[in-house]
């Protein structure tokens, strides 16, 4: 049986082997007919061509295993081939994050690391975009491939994207050094007027938040947080023909909006905002930004069921918005633990209530159950999206499913922003299994990255003492207790804990 490879594969084994094959009288008609204008056109893996899709497979189950080596020569290939695969792009940074163990430790007089936004690192790789632009961004991820959070070559990748019209790979590029570089206040900066030139001025709200939050004192970024606040307001009341739905009459009425955008709304007035727009759903509930205000408002009002009903409402008539179906996710989340919460209060109040008892027992169970497939399904969907691996571990661990939790807490702990959640979850989960010592490590491991004594520095030293003192390790229980005691008298049983202790 002779078996017949295609271009892409011919090329692939070229790539991982060292060999090289010269191609035949058919040509990659990929590349051959794009021009310079289509070819970089960013794609789903629904489009990516067959062959590409099978090491798209392999490339993603090399992810789960931790064969992260296989899978960067799988996703560059990959990357060479489709180069406008922003999925493949953003696994093949996350396991090139992995092999060089992440981040780099930053330095210098004022806080950057090493290769922090050169333009003449940019003017580089546009220069070469303007003959290839393909080969512009391999020779990128070749840097990238050896630090894959380096500033300058991140920056480099956005602009060379811009360039070529991946306005969602550009995205990424600045987003990567923002996870990670936070206080990197230039490349923010540039971040956030990216997405106002893509009209995406709620997100550019979120990127000046976050300067100021690194940079308090940069008064431009506070400015421009609230005007591109209003602005996302106003964005979202443009009519079909894109023009501004001018529903002020008055100059009253317009200093009512501009306040609304700046100050926090009363119950009353939130209510009374709900009631305009429900009225004005009932119109026309097909009017996508009417269902996404409603389902914002519900929100706030912490309606989670009617939160979660808009919310998934609004990604159903919206073209396929990832950002609603996460938050339809969460709020049914925060239904269900409302739910939860509410049963535990019942049965708390009358423990005697055998009915109560068994109905939250029951409810206990199913929603453990719903969780684990409605999260397992969301991981499915996106392998290599940390956040939604912690919630499945929770999931899991809730579940009492222990051991699966483990694997998937453990690749989220690359994500540095619920870092110290998922190793305060994998402690619990190691300490549920008896691996004491191990559940020991990850607590003391989070308490060493929490610098203030907050609610979650507080709980882990909590936690971490309760072992200590499951262990006999009375002395060392003490000590984690004595620094909440330290602080807050009033913290849980600490105050009795630390003073029986003196014999008081």
């Amino acid at each position: 049986m002779v078996v017949l490879k295609t271009d892409f594969q011919e090329r692939f084994l070229a790539m991982i082997t060292g060999v090289v094959i010269i191609a035949g009288a058919h040509k990659n008609t990929f590349m051959q007919e794009a021009t310079q204008e289509n070819a970089f056109g960013e794609v789903s893996a629904a489009e990516l061509a067959p062959a590409v899709q099978g090491y798209w497979k392999k490339a993603q189950e090399s992810l789960q295993i931790g064969n992260h080596k296989y899978a960067v020569t799988l996703l560059q290939a990959i990357m060479k081939e489709a180069p406008g695969f922003l999925d493949g792009r953003k696994a093949l940074r996350l396991a090139e994050g992995e092999l060089t163990g992440g981040p780099k430790k930053k330095r210098g007089l004022f806080g950057s690391n090493v290769g922090a936004g050169s333009p003449s690192v940019s003017k580089k790789y546009l220069a070469q975009a303007d003959k290839d632009g393909n080969a512009a961004l391999q020779a990128i991820e070749k840097e990238l491939e050896k630090d894959p959070y380096s500033v300058s070559f991140n920056e480099a990748l956005h602009d060379v994207a811009a360039k070529l019209g991946m306005s969602e790979t550009a995205v990424f590029a600045l987003e990567t050094v923002r996870k990670v570089f936070p206080e990197e206040g230039k490349m923010m900066h540039k971040l956030a007027e990216f997405y106002l030139s893509q009209e995406r001025a709620l997100e550019a709200a979120a990127v000046y938040e976050d300067i100021v939050k690194a940079n308090p004192a940069d008064i431009d970024a506070v400015k421009l947080a609230k005007d591109c606040t209003a602005r996302a307001s106003m964005l979202s009341n443009r009519n079909e023909a894109g023009e501004l739905e001018l529903k002020q009459k008055d100059s009253g009425e317009t200093l009512a909006l501009e306040q609304a955008n700046r100050t926090a709304l009363t119950r009353e007035q939130t209510e009374a905002k709900r009631d305009d727009l429900a009225a004005k759903y009932a119109a026309d509930q097909n009017n996508l930004a009417v269902v996404r205000d409603l389902a914002a408002v519900y929100e706030n009002l912490e309606d989670w069921e009617n939160a979660h009903v808009f919310y998934d409402w609004g990604y159903q008539i919206s073209n396929n918005d990832v950002a609603l179906k996460a938050k339809a996710g969460k709020m049914k989340d925060k239904a269900a633990e409302a739910r939860l919460d509410d049963l535990r209060k019942r049965v708390a109040a009358n423990p005697d209530d055998a009915a109560a008892v068994q109905e939250l027992e029951e409810f206990q169970s199913a929603l453990s159950a719903a969780q684990v497939e409605e999260r397992m399904a969301r991981v499915e969907e996106n392998p290599t999206d940390p956040a939604l691996r912690f919630a499945l571990g929770e999931a899991l661990y809730h579940a009492g499913q222990y051991k699966e939790a483990i694997k998937h807490l453990q690749q989220a702990t690359r994500n540095p922003h619920i870092r110290t959640k998922v190793l305060v979850m994998l402690g619990r989960t190691f300490d549920q299994m008896g691996m004491a010592d191990m559940a020991i490590n990850r607590f003391a491991e989070a308490n060493a990255e929490l610098k203030q004594m907050d609610a979650t520095k507080k709980e882990v030293l909590y936690e971490l003492g309760l072992i200590y003192d499951k262990q006999d390790q009375k002395d060392k229980a003490i000590e984690s207790f004595k620094q909440i005691y330290e602080v807050d008298y009033g913290y849980r049983d600490v105050a009795e804990r630390v003073e029986s202790a003196y014999g008081s």
